[in-house]
């Protein structure tokens, strides 16, 4: 009976130790799995605040030129000086893709939802602008940029203060590039913002 009661006790410790050992690897592969995604994470979060405190920086300084640029044409429309139109052009190395490749890499499964919502919410902004800015420049192109060569004048009804029917959407683009910038920078300050705060979180 001895013998029988000492096998049995052997065999619940072969046991047991065969269960510690599984559950320490089970324990183990999921702290690693753990260790790898908050650092796909934080790189993840890292990438987008970089981007988005460089892109800060240029929406300020666009904000600033766009600024200079629609007080400067509407202190002379106003004085009667026939400002001269040029060509509407809008630049970005915005890519929507950038953010989608991004987020596929895991940012969707790792991000706050309320950071994923900010996120969705500063690309509304982008493409609903740069849709817009896109509009404005084929206006450009079919109506100011054939017209470059004529007199000042010729953009102008005989009072000198407004512009011809054709021509009268110039002053309106220049506005909604200043407030697309002004709007851009908003946006990407309260993103930077929720990224920085999930970064201290985690």
């Amino acid at each position: 009976m001895k013998k029988i009661y000492i096998k049995i006790r052997r065999w619940v410790a072969e046991l047991l130790l065969v269960f510690i050992g599984v559950y320490a690897a089970f324990w183990l592969n999921n702290f690693q799995q753990h260790q790898g995604q908050a650092k796909r994470r934080d790189q993840i979060l890292a990438s987008l605040e970089q981007e988005l405190e460089a892109g800060i920086n240029n929406a300020k300084e666009e904000t600033a030129h766009s600024d200079e640029e629609v007080r400067a044409f509407q202190r002379a429309l106003e004085n009667a000086e026939r400002p001269s139109l040029r060509r509407f052009t809008f630049t970005t190395d915005y890519n929507p893709g950038d953010i989608a490749t991004l987020l596929q890499a895991g940012g969707i499964e790792l991000l706050e939802v309320k950071t994923l919502s900010t996120l969705r919410e500063f690309e509304s902004v982008v493409r609903w602008g740069l849709s817009r800015m896109a509009h404005y420049q084929e206006l450009s192109d079919a109506l100011i940029a054939p017209s470059l060569g004529q007199d000042p004048s010729f953009f102008y009804q005989d009072d000198g203060k407004h512009l011809r029917a054709q021509f009268d959407f110039y002053p309106e683009a220049l506005q909604a590039r200043r407030n697309f910038f002004k709007q851009l920078q908003q946006k990407e300050a309260e993103l930077l913002g929720r990224i920085k705060g999930e970064r201290q979180r985690r």
